[in-house]
């Protein structure tokens, strides 16, 4: 009996162990999924109900120099409606709240659809099934402004909200220009799945500022919407970027730019504008054909190296001149009539004229390929490497570093580098502008160093960065050489340019209102030492500086491939040139000599103000001030005329002016003549703008009544 009772309790203990073990067990479990791995499950729940997504920051803005948005960020508003929200009860989506919505939809937010059509809609949404796919995230409407949305959301059943109401508003932003296609390849973008291009791609870090996150849950339909119309984290606006560029002489250039590319039927074309002091970009224009019409497809101005032609013969010159080999300009030397044969292969000026010699000025002014290469090869045959320095002592070898993307480095060949393939006739090609290849950039910036004095600036297009207003950082003027070369040197390079305009090939662009300096260029595109292949191609170039005196703006124009109306730079390039020029000029006051400065011009007699009248110490103030001599009458009353005695000599006469009749008021500013016809008792009628020549009334007419006088100006 004892042995059964013993085995019985050994398996009740052994069955309550095993329980025990067994709830140990499933205790540790939920200790491990309700502890330990609770954060791990939590996630995994959200995952499949709610998630953080990022909520795009407010992109910053690109301006001009003044302030003017070049590029910005305006919100748009996609509404959706949630037809199963928590909240939406039927008493607040009653007959009468779907009438009202139904007929606002359709008048103000797709009024190809009527009241009634949009009702049933809304009806049938609101009596789907829960499940049906997309019930809880219907579209309204898409991109609408600001504005716009807030009157949306004051619709009957939208404006109780997301969760009463059922209304869904989400921002997004989209990248506007203002003036849009005004340095559309200098500001560049930045698009999902392609390289960034210009200041939006180069200052996109600056630009895009913080994302920030926004919760949005699954509802049927596998379909996440946001939980909150705002964002939980809210993203911070980037900065905005303030460039160099004046929006006057962007648009200035930009349309002398296309005027030529559509004159000439040229592919393409570039032009820069830049301060001659600071190095500031003051405009970058780039034109392309395209099937489309003419657009800025690439950015020439930077990224397209080319061998500039005859603007390099500046170079070529000044290097001569260092090594001080071009002591006197009119010495003259052998231009061979425009042909030379260097080793096999033939030389030629690009206009045939017929000359024995030329002086050194002449060279340079008239662009004589042959006279450069001589020159060239009398001085640096037995040392090509002496020259090639010197091209490097002018910062001709180097990227300028400019903050756009996608700058080409120079490439200029070696003597003492193999790879470089270097020739007999490397010097002479190299001397005229071939065998190298530079960006229009690159080479303005050596062009701005010679108008600063050989001080050269390294080209910027981006001032500041400001955040709301306040300065976050900013770019200086910065001088990468202080003097490219001599004072010499510089000099008489001045003084090559300004005659290339008074005497040259730009004769033609030469102003009365301010002096020129520069050169001209005309590449051959297609070549192998001047022997064509089919077709041929050239460029057209002119690269200078205004005033030439006193430089304040330098400029480069470079044209790709003109088909009619010529090639050369001269007539293809350089009117570019001389119309940015105008309007710079025009715009700029301070580049205005006052008059009172300038030399008195004595005035032909077709120009003194005769037969002008008016008041008597009006005249006299005004001819005194001018610094004209006259001769009057003795005691002149306080009405007189100007006549004309002996041709040039002014005589101021006494001018009737009775009190009853109608006077005499022509040869008179308006002020005057309104003042004496009204003080009688006239009306009077205006016509024309100028001096009173002629008067409907007849001197000597009784005054009086409700006469009307009309007067003619001009």
């Amino acid at each position: 009996m004892l042995n059964i009772k013993n085995e019985v309790l050994v398996r009740v203990y052994a069955v309550a162990a095993l329980v025990l073990l067994v709830a140990v067990a499933i205790f540790m479990q939920l200790f491990r999924l309700t502890v330990t791995d609770a954060p791990k499950w939590e996630a995994k729940a959200d995952s499949l109900y709610v998630k953080w997504v990022d909520a795009p920051s407010q992109r910053g803005n690109i301006l001009a120099d003044d302030g003017s948005l070049l590029a910005t960020s305006l919100p748009f508003f996609n509404i959706h409606f949630d037809a199963k929200a928590e909240g939406l009860t039927d008493d607040i989506f009653n007959a009468q709240s779907v009438d009202s919505l139904a007929w606002l939809l359709a008048t103000y937010v797709d009024q190809q659809y009527t009241p009634g059509a949009y009702r049933d809609w809304l009806l049938q949404l609101r009596a789907a099934p829960p499940e049906t796919k997309g019930i809880r995230y219907v579209p309204i409407a898409k991109d609408l402004p600001y504005n716009k949305a807030l009157i949306v959301k004051s619709f009957p059943i939208f404006r109780e909200g997301r969760f009463k109401g059922g209304f869904i508003m989400e921002q997004t932003n989209r990248r506007e220009r203002p003036f849009k296609i005004l340095a559309q390849r200098t500001i560049g973008y930045t698009r999902e799945g392609a390289l960034p291009v210009g200041l939006e791609g180069s200052f996109n870090n600056i630009l895009e500022g913080k994302e920030g996150k926004q919760l949005m849950i699954r509802v049927p339909g596998d379909i996440y919407i946001p939980v909150n119309d705002l964002a939980e984290i809210e993203p911070e606006a980037g900065d905005d970027v303030v460039t160099t560029l004046d929006i006057n002489i962007q648009d200035v250039a930009e349309n002398a730019l296309l005027n030529a590319c559509k004159t000439h039927n040229a592919d393409h074309g570039c032009a820069i504008v830049m301060e001659v002091k600071t190095g500031k970009i003051r405009a970058m224009a780039n034109i392309g054909r395209t099937p489309e019409g003419w657009w800025e497809t690439y950015n020439y101005a930077v990224g397209e190296r080319v061998e500039p032609g005859s603007m390099f013969k500046l170079a070529s010159f000044m290097a001569m001149m260092e090594a001080g080999k071009l002591e006197d300009l009119d010495q003259k030397i052998p231009v061979y009539e425009g042909k030379v044969k260097i080793y096999d292969e033939e030389l030629q000026d690009a206009e045939p004229h017929g000359l024995d010699s030329m002086t050194i000025r002449e060279v340079f002014a008239r662009s004589s390929n042959v006279g450069t290469a001589t020159l060239a090869q009398q001085f640096f045959k037995s040392n090509p490497s002496a020259f090639v320095q010197y091209i490097r002592d002018f910062g001709l070898d180097l990227p300028t570093g400019i903050e756009l993307g996608g700058e080409e480095a120079p490439i200029v060949k070696n003597p003492k580098d193999p790879k470089s393939e270097w020739s007999g006739t490397s010097l002479p090609w190299m001397s005229i502008g071939y065998e190298l290849l530079l960006t229009p950039l690159q080479l303005l910036t050596f062009y701005n160093a010679v108008a600063n004095d050989g001080r050269m600036m390294k080209p910027y297009i981006v001032q500041r960065t400001e955040s709301y207003g306040e300065v976050v950082k900013e770019f200086r003027p910065t001088v990468v050489q202080r003097s490219i070369a001599s004072k010499s040197t510089l000099s008489r390079a001045k003084e090559l340019l300004e005659t290339v305009i008074t005497k040259g090939t730009a004769h033609g662009i030469e102003s009365a209102n301010y002096t020129i300096a520069g050169k001209t260029g005309t590449a051959q595109l297609n070549y192998h030492k001047f022997r064509a292949s089919k077709g041929i191609r050239h460029q057209a170039g002119f690269c200078g500086y205004f005033p030439a005196e006193n430089p304040y703006y330098s400029c480069i124009v470079v044209i790709s491939e003109p088909e009619r109306g010529g090639y050369h730079g001269a007539e293809v390039a350089a009117p570019v040139f001389r119309a940015i020029a105008d309007k710079c000029f025009a715009m700029k006051s301070e580049l205005h000599v006052p008059v009172n400065q300038k030399d008195k011009v004595k005035l032909a007699t077709a120009q003194l103000p005769t037969y002008d009248a008016g008041a008597t110490e009006d005249i006299r103030e005004s001819l005194k001030w001018l610094d004209v001599d006259y001769f009057k009458e003795k005691d002149l009353p306080e009405w007189a005329v100007i006549t004309a005695e002996r041709g040039d000599t002014l005589l101021i006469q006494h001018r009737t002016v009775p009190d009853k009749t109608i006077p005499s008021v022509v040869g008179m500013g308006l002020k005057d003549a309104i003042y004496l016809l009204e003080n009688r008792g006239c009306r009077v009628r205006v016509e024309g703008v100028g001096k009173v020549r002629r008067q409907s009334l007849a001197p000597g007419t009784r005054a009086g009544g409700n006469q009307v006088c009309v007067l003619f100006l001009e």
